[in-house]
């Protein structure tokens, strides 16, 4: 499947939680490093208050949501990087974030780049952009599987559950502040915030193996 036939459409929201499973990829200088996606965050565009793209903002620094399906968005907020595809047709502007990945390839390098190791590695987006060693914006507009970072849409890992919630961090501006479009795997250590307590084992609340 391409990314164009993957991200069209659908409604972002509905993309941002297929997008729970998925294993993402990055072929970086010092090795390769891999992982599922567990927590995504949809936005949309000019009507969504929070969103980069609200009211039709347009500049050099969002151009990417502006992009074809798939196209690589990085920004970065206070000096920490964030990883966004662009999710609908060209001149679209909405976007996903991803949010946190569990670590499958390239454990080792991660734990190296971010000098932590276990949940911490990769349960916030910027966390998992300095565990892959993607400090700059050399990705941002270039198109997903046609270099270094790839996704993979043929299969997946299944959640048992999938919660949605509001996202964090966001604008208290206009009414968007609070829309549950904060997608994640029920259970799994790696989503942000997660108390121990919630942590389903020994699946992580996944319903199919690795794969």
């Amino acid at each position: 499947m391409t990314p164009r036939a993957f991200f069209n459409g659908r409604s972002t929201a509905a993309i941002a939680r297929d997008l729970l499973g998925r294993k993402m990829s990055y072929k970086s200088k010092r090795g390769i490093v891999s992982g599922y996606i567990v927590e995504t965050e949809a936005y949309l565009g000019e009507r969504d208050s929070t969103a980069h793209a609200f009211n039709g903002r347009r500049s050099a620094f969002n151009e990417a949501l502006y992009g074809p399906p798939g196209t690589i968005y990085i920004y970065s907020l206070r000096g920490k990087y964030m990883f966004n595809f662009a999710a609908q047709e060209r001149d679209n502007p909405q976007g996903i974030l991803i949010r946190a990945i569990e670590p499958y390839e390239g454990k080792e390098l991660m734990a190296a780049n971010r000098s932590k190791n276990g949940f911490e590695l990769t349960n916030g987006p910027a966390k998992f952009m300095e565990a892959w060693g993607i400090q700059d914006k050399k990705l941002n507009l270039t198109p997903v599987n046609k270099g270094a970072l790839t996704l993979e849409l043929e299969s997946r890992r299944v959640p048992k559950k999938i919660i949605s919630a509001p996202r964090i961090g966001v604008s208290k501006r206009g009414t968007a502040t609070y829309a549950p479009l904060r997608f994640y795997v029920a259970g799994n250590p790696f989503v942000s915030n997660t108390k121990k307590g919630k942590i389903e084992l020994p699946d992580y609340g996944w319903s199919n193996k690795v794969g």
